[in-house]
């Protein structure tokens, strides 16, 4: 292979490791979402949670935005019809919408879907998103580790930070600064600290009565 031919095929190869990692990363999120985070998922987790619907919409958004880019004659223009079927169908199931253009990093989980709307904003990696979500296209981003409650919304021109929360039902116009927990309508209430709380099993560590 010539050497305009190697660095051809090497320009292609980097989207096609960085749509590999993304997919890798949304699926372990899933599972370790389905465990409550209790310990690393094991194949068999991950396989289940690759199976759930939420997580077959966040592959179709991979697949339909990975083959935007290819510019193979042909065999781009089939991906493309081929992504948009599957993403028609995934869509329709779930009654939720990201759009194609959208630049979402690695660990992208739904956590419940129905009434989902991603517009063509840039999001961080690790972003978490309930039913009822309203990301506007006209946002200027959203950082890493962010958590969107159900029926969040972010409107506007308005940016996100990293490790937000984002409480169910609120409504965000302004900027939000990193490490934050906002809540309201619209959102003005901004409590230090961003992580979603997280309801650990703990029926096993709990002694048993005598019976």
């Amino acid at each position: 292979m010539s050497a305009a031919g190697q660095s051809e095929a090497a320009v292609m190869n980097v989207p096609r490791r960085r749509w590999f990692e993304n997919v890798r990363a949304d699926i372990r999120r899933a599972a370790l979402d389905l465990n409550l985070e209790q310990h690393e998922p094991s194949t068999g987790e991950k396989v289940s949670a690759f199976f759930r619907m939420n997580s077959q919409l966040v592959m179709a958004y991979r697949f339909q935005h990975w083959a935007r880019g290819v510019r193979i004659p042909g065999l781009g223009l089939l991906l493309r019809i081929v992504a948009a079927v599957f993403y028609r169908i995934v869509g329709t199931l779930t009654g939720s919408y990201i759009a194609a253009d959208a630049e979402i990093g690695p660990g992208l989980v739904v956590h419940t879907t129905f009434g989902l709307n991603v517009g063509g904003t840039k999001i961080g990696a690790n972003c978490t998103v309930q039913s009822g979500v309203l990301i506007a296209a006209g946002s200027r981003g959203i950082g890493d580790n962010v958590y969107f409650g159900a029926g969040a919304k972010l409107i506007g021109d308005a940016r996100i930070g990293n490790n937000v929360v984002v409480v169910a039902n609120s409504l965000v116009l302004t900027d939000v600064p990193d490490n934050t927990t906002i809540v309201g309508v619209p959102a003005r209430i901004k409590l230090r600290g961003g992580r979603p709380q997280r309801f650990k099993k703990v029926a096993a560590s709990e002694p048993k009565p005598n019976s």
